[in-house]
C-alpha cells in the first residue's frame, strides 16, 4: 500500500467530513515525516483549520491560495508553501490541483522558517517529496526510507523564499483600500490616492503602511499584481491579455515587474515550471 492519495470533488459536507478525518489521522500516525499526495477539483475549498505538525505543501499542478489570519500567500505550479505548525490556514483551490503535503514534527525540525512563506523547489527537494509520496505508511521501518525522509527536514531551510505573501493590515481603513485593490488591481495606484482614501497624510499612511504590513505600498502593489496574474497565466492566458487587463500601459512594463519579483519573464517562468515538472 502506498501513501494515501484524497481525491476531493465531492460535496461540502462530505469533503469537510473527509478533511476533518484526515487531521485526526495525521495526529495520531506515529513517524517525525508523514506525506499525503491529493488531486482537488477546481474551486474545491479545505475549510480552516491547523495541525500540531509542520507542512509542506508542493502543488505539483495547478495554482493554490492559502490564508491566514496574517494574509494570503499564492503557491504557483511547481512551488510549495512552509506553514509551522499549529497556524490556522484555509486553502482554495484556482483550477485543477494535484498537491503533495509533507507534515513534519516540529520537534524533528531544526533552522526550519519560524513564518509563513512560498519557496522555489530544488530539484532534489522535488524527487524527494516524490519519494516520501510513495512511501507506504504502514510499512516496516526502512534505512532508506528513514534517510529520505530525514533530507527533506534538512533541505527545507535552504529553500529560496520567494515574495509571494500578502499581509494584510489588522487597521480597518488600510484592510478595507487593500482588500478593494486586491478585487481590482491597478498599477496606477498612488501612495497620495491610498492615504487620501484613509484620511491620513503621506507620511502618516507610508509609517502606517510599513508597520502594518511590512512592505512598501510599491512592493505590496507588485505582489498583488502578481496575486492576479499568476493563476491566469499558469491557465494559459496569454501575456499580452494578463497585462493590458491589469492596467499596465504595455506588456514591456508588466514583464519587468514580474521578472523583478520572480527572476524570470512570463513565459520563461512557467515554462521552466513545466519542464521540472516532466523531470521529476
Amino acid at each position: 500500500m502506498t501513501t494515501p492519495t484524497f481525491s476531493i470533488s465531492a460535496s461540502t459536507i462530505e469533503s469537510d467530513a473527509r478533511h476533518g478525518r484526515r487531521v485526526e489521522w495525521l495526529e495520531r500516525t506515529a513517524g517525525d515525516v508523514l506525506a499525503l499526495s491529493d488531486l482537488y477539483s477546481d474551486g474545491h475549498r479545505v475549510p480552516e483549520h491547523r495541525h500540531n505538525r509542520c507542512q509542506l505543501l508542493y502543488a505539483r499542478s495547478g495554482v493554490v491560495l492559502v490564508k491566514t489570519g496574517q494574509g494570503r500567500w499564492m503557491v504557483p505550479p511547481d512551488h510549495a508553501m512552509w506553514i509551522p505548525s499549529g497556524v490556522d490556514h484555509s486553502v482554495d483551490m484556482l483550477g485543477s490541483v494535484r498537491m503533495q503535503s509533507v507534515y513534519v514534527n516540529p520537534a524533528a525540525t531544526s533552522g526550519t522558517p519560524n513564518g509563513l512563506r512560498v519557496v522555489a523547489l530544488t530539484d532534489l527537494m522535488r524527487s524527494l517529496i516524490a519519494e516520501a509520496a510513495e512511501r507506504a505508511q504502514d510499512a516496516a521501518p526502512d534505512p532508506r526510507d528513514e534517510l529520505v525522509m530525514a533530507l527533506i527536514v534538512k533541505e527545507i531551510p535552504r529553500l529560496r523564499e520567494l515574495p509571494l505573501g500578502l499581509p494584510l493590515p489588522a487597521d480597518p481603513k488600510l484592510a478595507r483600500l487593500c482588500r478593494a485593490f486586491v478585487e481590482r488591481p491597478s498599477p496606477q495606484a498612488t501612495i497620495d490616492a491610498w492615504a487620501d482614501a484613509a484620511g491620513m497624510s503621506r507620511r502618516s499612511f507610508t509609517r502606517a503602511f510599513q508597520r502594518e504590513t511590512g512592505l512598501s505600498l510599491s512592493v505590496w502593489r507588485q505582489q498583488a499584481c502578481l496575486f492576479a496574474a499568476l493563476p491566469r497565466l499558469a491557465e494559459g492566458v496569454p501575456v499580452t491579455g494578463v497585462a493590458l487587463d491589469l492596467g499596465y500601459e504595455s506588456v514591456p512594463a508588466f514583464t519587468t515587474m514580474f521578472r523583478r519579483m520572480l527572476g524570470a519573464a512570463p513565459r520563461d517562468y512557467f515554462r521552466n515550471a513545466g519542464a521540472a515538472r516532466e523531470s521529476a
